[in-house]
């Protein structure tokens, strides 16, 4: 089976403003869209009010690995390029953020569960990288 969304023609500028209009209208204060050296969308960052305080999340998006994966399901060539790769992977994450409101407007989770692995720490990295380098220990004392 193909790569979900692998024939997308929809603007990489036009998803990331669906994403951030999700977002926006499910509680976000702030968003940030950050673009690499290329001028090509990364990531998109938001910042949510909670019982807890603000607390930022950063999605990324990591359109080599969507060329490796296209490449590797041999699609028609025409899909088989950075450019299109990044148009994919952005409305991947964006049918991924629209599945988590979907959980969060029916009550069985709240935000700060759903975006937890992209919740982002005063260094800058997030909760995802903490776990990766403490190799999924917990801090001592959090048995």
């Amino acid at each position: 089976m193909p790569l979900l969304n692998y024939t997308t023609r929809i603007p990489t500028e036009k998803t990331v403003g669906e994403i951030q209009s999700t977002l926006a209208r499910h509680g976000a204060k702030a968003i940030i869209v950050e673009y690499d050296d290329d001028r090509l969308l990364k990531a998109i960052s938001f910042r949510i009010a909670s019982r807890y305080g603000d607390l930022d999340y950063r999605l990324p998006v990591d359109p080599e690995r969507v060329l490796v994966v296209l490449e590797r399901q041999e699609v028609d060539r025409r899909f088989r390029c950075r450019e299109h790769a990044i148009r994919v992977a952005w409305r991947i994450i964006k049918d991924w953020v629209e599945a988590q409101v979907a959980l969060l407007t029916t009550e069985m989770a709240d935000m700060e569960q759903l975006f937890l692995p992209y919740l982002v720490g005063r260094d800058g990295r997030t909760l995802y990288e903490h776990m990766v380098a403490s190799r999924f220990q917990l801090t001592p004392g959090a048995e």
